[in-house]
């Protein structure tokens, strides 16, 4: 059964998601949190390639699954359709049709082969928000893989990731396809928005490389505005300091001073008040520039104590400082917060919660990710029915 009465802020619109591997499924997800009915396109195969990015895998009623494809795929139905051939096409296309939303992230040219482009889908659909993804637009860039590695490498992200002498590194998870995929889906709400003032819709472009640079923020914006190319600096900050993991009695501790209260705060806390007094370190700017002069002198406090003692007495005092934790360390600190990271959407497998709450219309976890194909039939009968007035 297609979940059309679903609750929620987006309850009753439609969403045609002809995306796979991350950005667009991200930004579906997000979009089927909000109450969303989301049909997965999937090819015939494997489906989505995450599906076969494995290990890690959970053990599912129909095989294994990735966790990867997982992470993303809640609240949809899936339906296996192959574009080559005619009938599936003829039902893609009536869901292109039926469709509020459409997500699609093909090469460019495949969509108008198979009569799914923007404006074949329009001439049947005006009012359909149509959202295309790609790795570096649609213009010089059509025919390059957009890959997150890739784009974190081309837009500079990797050169300034690593130690300052080692060499560029790619950020742990595919940064910029998560990014884009919010940005997507903010795009989307505004569209929508739109439509329900005039009626229209629209086609929405974005991309991973524009997506890259708008969220390296102050590194491009020291490019752009400034003339000057950052560099690498392993786990220290250009403008701030402290602003990075220090050393403890034993282990490192994140310590942040990003203002000049966060400092008093500081040295009162570790019992150095006569930091305050000296010039070298009277504001941010001095801080900075005579890092290597103060650098020693934290440090010569914080060896006297361990990591999760110094944790307890920064955090009493006010100053923002945290352990370098592992991933089960930080769900298990989420769950010690009262945040509540883990959620079983339809009580199936555990996924992590929508990271907004909502006061009157909080985000519903209907659907557990869907086996492939898992709801082919019951969306074709779900087509050949007429559409209820929202």
């Amino acid at each position: 059964m297609i979940d059309e009465e679903s609750a929620g802020p987006l309850a009753g619109l439609v969403v045609a998601d002809f995306s796979r591997v991350l950005a667009g499924p991200y930004a579906t997800m997000v979009l089927g949190d909000m109450g969303a009915t989301v049909i997965k396109v999937e090819g015939p195969g494997h489906g989505d390639d995450t599906r076969t990015w494995r290990p890690p895998v959970v053990e599912r009623p129909d095989g294994p699954e990735a966790t990867y494809y997982l992470s993303i795929n809640r609240n949809k139905h899936s339906i296996v359709l192959d574009l080559k051939d005619p009938d599936d096409r003829a039902t893609a296309q009536a869901l292109a049709a039926r469709a509020d939303v459409l997500i699609e992230n093909f090469m460019a040219g495949t969509t108008a082969r198979f009569g799914l482009d923007e404006p074949t889908v329009r001439a049947a659909n005006p009012g359909v928000v149509y959202c295309s993804i790609t790795g570096f637009g649609d213009r010089g860039g059509a025919q390059l893989g957009g890959y997150d590695l890739v784009v974190q490498a081309t837009s500079g992200l990797m050169s300034l990731t690593g130690g300052a002498d080692g060499e560029p590194t790619r950020a742990a998870i595919a940064l910029f396809d998560v990014m884009c995929g919010l940005h997507a889906s903010t795009a989307i709400l505004g569209a929508l928005r739109h439509r329900d003032a005039t009626g229209e819709g629209q086609h929405l472009k974005t991309n991973l490389l524009s997506t890259a640079l708008s969220c390296m923020v102050d590194k491009t914006s020291a490019w752009v505005a400034g003339g000057v190319v950052p560099t690498r600096m392993g786990n220290a900050h250009q403008s701030l300091f402290p602003y990075e993991p220090l050393p403890t009695a034993d282990g490192d501790l994140i310590v942040i001073a990003a203002n000049d209260h966060q400092f008093r705060r500081l040295c009162g806390a570790l019992g150095v008040p006569e930091l305050l007094a000296d010039p070298r370190f009277g504001s941010m700017v001095d801080r900075n520039r005579n890092r290597d002069e103060l650098r020693p002198l934290l440090l010569e406090r914080l060896a006297t104590r361990g990591a999760q003692e110094w944790f307890d007495v920064l955090s009493a005092a006010g100053v923002p400082c945290g352990p370098i934790n592992t991933v089960d360390q930080g769900v298990a600190l989420a769950e010690s917060l009262g945040l509540d990271p883990v959620v079983h959407p339809g009580g199936g497998v555990g996924t992590v919660r929508n990271p907004v709450e909502w006061s009157l219309t909080p985000p519903q976890y209907r659907r557990t990710p869907p086996a492939l194909g898992a709801d082919s039939d019951a969306v074709r009968e779900w087509l050949r029915q007429p559409r209820a007035k929202p």
